[in-house]
């Protein structure tokens, strides 16, 4: 009985994987346009391309199938990998950007994604027009010949201008349109190495009729109704390039808080020039003040000092240029340290040996500094035994020396550098350096018990040396054990107490830690260090730290907590509770995770489960809610023809759903449906019975009724179990004339019609695989100017402004060449609202088409199933001419899973082959009187059926062996 039971659950598995599953399906996205387009067009092998005018509104729309429904992200990529579409994602159907800027060009993606199979994924590249105003620049070039008899002057005027797509540029003088050739002193060319983006006029020996108004056009040949853009230059005997005069001094030294101005007036240039301030080539401190050609900095600082440019442009020849610098004067960073006798071996300072002091100043300017030296406060001047020497005032920063040569006890006093400007202005900077027999060199040392050092994460710590010697020099603290930043971010920190604090000390600063003395501030001599090891405590960090588990009474479950990392890392002990009730303790052995079991769960048994795992320095959580909510439902957005009307004033909609999980719970008793208007905040609630166990993959359906057009109704589903109400789902519910006409990508349906009236085709795609494409056109605007025997005069309906789609076998393509044109993906139809489907279902595949030219190659139609990936079947062909007029074509199909058609045009001979098709539809059941005059091959398939035949054979010899 054993076996039986595992084939009739296989069998079970087989009809739910077979036939519930097949509700569900992976995403498919393709993506519509609206908005203010200029131009859509196909790339061979890539993806569309949309055109767009700068400052109009983008409108991408990403149509998505699928089920459970997929979630929508768009992203975008540009020509630079830094560029992100406005930092972030966007995650709806739609996206939108409102005046558009070039920046924003790129290839935008929608990515759409539900869990099955793998992420959809299309892309459509968004191509942004724009024209700026051209700009006239002139160029002058003058020569002279050996012989002083000849002169020449030569003028170039380019005109350049921005834009996309490429511009291309016109010249006129006065009302004369210029081109090349039209005047022997007129030269038109664009320099090789900006194709495309300059246009130059060069003016030969320049004559007086070239003195003159010079317009400069600039055109995108009015793409997206971009129009032309024009410059006007009016070139006279008095042209001619900037130049100006810096009326201050270079540089310009300035104590801080002084008001700083700058003058600067043009001297010539014809037309007039404009002047612009620049600061170190970028932008002016913000509290400038500028006036015409006058800059004033008010009260400057040490920051706004830098070279000060003055610049003049007229676009003749070049601009003109005049800088000087500002410095502002300063004194910053006194440091001193002190140097024993080197030629000894001996850090220490002794009587009758030389010893070093030398005090250093970082001044702005340098050549200003100067030192002076103090002994016990009285001025100090060299001599044969206090030698004092200065660096170079070139040399940065200054450094004074004093030199004690055969120190003598009465040498020991307090000496005093001081640092000062010329001129004053800037106070001055002063350090003491005490010399005595307590001067020592300086030693480190770590307090007992200060290192090890444990401490709590998250607490404030303190690492400390104690620094010996006279006098006591900076401290630098740093990382020992690796090449990382201290808790402030540098690579050292200095400390004059010797003392390291770190504030909310984290486990990533374990580790250990070198106190090094600086030679500043002291003895210059090999830097003492010493070395502090700090060990961060922190609790547990478990998983899960939070999961909710869904499930029915009476049934056994298992919870596990687990230790990621914790230092201690052992004596770890955990404890288990429901509520505020104790399940369980317990201490750790060797394994890194606790466990606890439900054997069967009561009405008593949900709630929070909490698992702590402690160490000394805290615990960690583990939180499991267990609950006997039911999922949430998910609603089916692929129904096809969902809105009806029968009413004048009302509407009908066929509300579908599946349901997530559904065996995760106790069954589910009703569905609580409320639905309102949108906008309005009561909502009505009625409840939906359900009499059997729901199926996973079960499409269930209820009928809303009596909807006021046009309005819009939000509705929510909520599914209700024992337990009580589970998790809801909410849509929106749209009125529009068009929900009633245009099929959806993989439908549940009853007759798929497409007339390829709309640019989405009805959601037909092109096989980029093959040599060339199907066009979408109609009779009053196709091109018949080299096909004028071919081809229709009208669509199907025999309307001129109808559309419907063709092949163009016109040069360059060749005999043999092959279109293909594929219908949107459709699911095989339920019939029934539990998903039982049909052993063989039969369709009926229809469409018109017109075959008129001598020239007409082959029309083929292939089925093309999901369960036959690469395998496509041919159902239909037909070659030749059939004469100008359109005809019918039907064939019964008999899919055994989701499938497209594919309608395939081979150029025939010559270019009078032009084969059109209009009207495609799907439609249950048989076709009804086929033409005779179609080649129709039937697809019969029945792998389902076999299938089951088999499962109840193997069930019938297994019973017999039992027997």
């Amino acid at each position: 009985m054993d076996i039986i039971f595992a084939l009739l659950w296989l069998l079970a598995a087989l009809f739910e994987g077979v036939f519930c599953q097949g509700i569900y399906a992976p995403p498919n996205v393709r993506i519509i346009h609206s908005g203010h387009a200029c131009n859509i067009e196909e790339e061979r092998y890539t993806e569309r391309v949309y055109t767009i005018r700068e400052g109009e509104t983008l409108e991408l729309t990403c149509l998505v199938s699928g089920h459970p429904r997929p979630q929508i992200r768009w992203t975008k990529t540009a020509g630079s990998a830094t560029d992100r579409f406005q930092d972030s994602s966007v995650f709806n159907e739609t996206l939108r950007i409102t005046r558009i800027q070039r920046h924003q060009g790129g290839r935008y993606y929608c990515k759409a994604e539900n869990g099955l199979g793998t992420p959809a994924i299309k892309s459509i590249r968004v191509d942004v027009y724009y024209l700026d105003n051209p700009i006239v620049t002139v160029h002058q070039s003058i020569g002279e010949a050996k012989e002083q008899f000849y002169y020449e002057r030569t003028v170039f005027l380019r005109c350049a201008a921005n834009s996309n797509p490429p511009v291309r540029y016109s010249w006129r003088r006065g009302r004369e349109f210029l081109s090349q050739g039209s005047d022997k002193g007129v030269e038109i060319y664009e320099p090789f190495f900006t194709q495309g983006e300059t246009k130059i006029l060069k003016l030969k020996n320049l004559r007086p009729q070239d003195y003159a108004n010079y317009t400069c056009t600039a055109s995108v040949r009015n793409v997206c109704g971009i129009p032309d853009k024009s410059v006007l230059f009016r070139l006279t005997n008095k042209t001619a390039s900037p130049s100006i005069k810096l009326l201050v001094e270079d540089p310009i030294v300035a104590n801080p808080g002084q008001t700083v101005t700058l003058v600067c007036i043009i001297s010539g240039g014809e037309p007039n020039p404009s002047l612009a301030w620049v600061r170190n080539g970028e932008e002016l401190p913000k509290k400038s003040v500028l006036n015409g050609g006058t800059l004033t900095i008010p009260a400057i600082s040490t920051d706004e000092a830098g070279v000060y440019s003055c610049v003049a442009s007229n676009n003749v020849g070049n601009p003109a240029k005049k800088s000087t610098n500002i410095v502002v004067r300063a004194l910053k960073k006194g440091r001193f340290w002190i140097t024993p006798d080197p030629y000894h071996n001996d850090d220490n300072i002794q009587i009758g040996r030389e010893v070093k002091i030398s005090c250093q100043v970082e001044a702005t300017p340098p050549e200003e500094l100067m030192f002076s030296w103090l002994k016990n406060g009285r001025p100090l001047r060299s001599s044969e035994r206090m030698v004092i020497t200065q660096t170079d005032p070139d040399v940065a920063p200054g450094t004074t020396n004093l030199d004690i040569i055969d120190l003598k006890f009465t040498d020991f006093g307090t000496y005093t550098c001081v640092a000062s400007l010329k001129n004053g202005g800037i106070p001055e900077i002063s350090i003491d350096v005490n010399i005595s027999s307590t001067t020592v060199p300086p030693n480190l040392t770590v307090p007992r018990g200060k290192s090890p050092l444990a401490t709590q994460e998250g607490d404030t710590v303190e690492l400390q040396c104690l620094v010996s010697g006279k006098p006591k020099p900076i401290i630098l603290w740093s990382r020992a054990d690796k090449e990382a930043p201290m808790p402030d971010g540098n690579m050292q920190t200095e400390s004059y107490d010797g003392v390291l604090r770190i504030v909310n000390v984290s486990r990533e600063m374990t580790g250990t830690y070198r106190c090094q003395t600086s030679q500043y501030n002291g003895f210059n001599v090999k830097p003492r260090e010493a070395i502090v090891e700090l060990i961060v405590l922190y609790p547990p960090a478990v998983e899960p730290v939070y999961t909710e588990i869904r499930q029915g009474l009476g049934r056994p479950f298992s919870l596990s907590c687990r230790v990621l990392r914790a230092h201690p890392s052992r004596v770890l002990t955990y404890e288990w509770k429901l509520g505020t009730r104790l399940l369980t303790t317990g201490k750790f052995d060797t394994r890194d995770e606790t466990e606890y079991h439900v054997k069967s769960l009561n009405r008593e048994g949900y709630g929070a489960y909490t698992c702590d795992i402690t160490n000394e320095a805290g615990a960690g959580r583990c939180t499991f809610l267990v609950t006997g909510k039911a999922f949430a439902p998910e609603f089916y957005y692929d129904t096809y023809s969902a809105l009806w009307q029968n009413k004048p004033r009302v509407y009908g909609f066929k509300l579908q759903w599946t349901q997530m999980n559904p065996n995760a719970v106790d069954r589910i008793m009703a569905y609580r449906l409320g639905i309102k208007q949108t906008g309005h905040q009561r909502w009505w609630e009625q409840e939906i019975p359900t009499e059997d166990n729901i199926q996973k993959g079960e499409l269930l359906t209820y009928n809303l009724t009596e909807l006021i057009k046009p309005e819009a109704y939000q509705v929510r589903l909520t599914p209700i179990t024992r337990f009580g109400e589970g998790d809801s789902t909410e849509r929106i519910i749209h009125y529009s004339e068009a929900s009633r006409d245009t099929a959806p990508v993989n439908p549940h349906w009853s007759k798929f019609q497409c007339g390829f009236e709309e640019d989405t085709i009805c959601m037909f795609t092109q096989d980029k695989t093959e040599e060339f494409d199907w066009t979408r056109h109609s009779a009053a605007t196709r091109d018949t100017k080299y096909t004028p025997n071919t081809g229709p005069s009208s669509d199907r309906s025999g309307s001129k402004q109808g559309f419907y789609m063709y092949i163009e076998t016109s040069r360059p393509r060749l005999e043999g060449d092959k279109a293909r044109l594929l219908t949107p993906s459709f699911n095989v139809a339920p019939k029934n609202p539990y998903g039982n489907v049909a052993p063989n279902p039969t369709y009926c595949f229809s469409f018109y088409y017109h075959m008129n030219g001598k020239h007409i190659g082959t029309l083929n139609v292939y089925l093309r199933q999901k369960s036959q990936t690469g395998q496509d079947t041919s159902v239909w062909t037909l070659s030749g001419n059939q004469g100008d007029r359109w005809r019918q074509a039907r064939v019964n199909i008999n899919p055994t899973s989701s499938f497209q058609m594919v309608v395939e045009g081979i150029r025939g001979s010559g270019i009078e082959g032009d084969i059109a098709i209009d009207d495609v539809a799907i439609e249950e059941g048989e076709c009804r009187d086929p033409p005779p005059s179609s080649n129709i091959r039937s697809l019969a398939s029945s792998a389902a059926v076999h299938i089951w035949q088999l499962c109840l054979t193997l069930l019938l010899v297994l019973v017999g062996l039992r027997r």
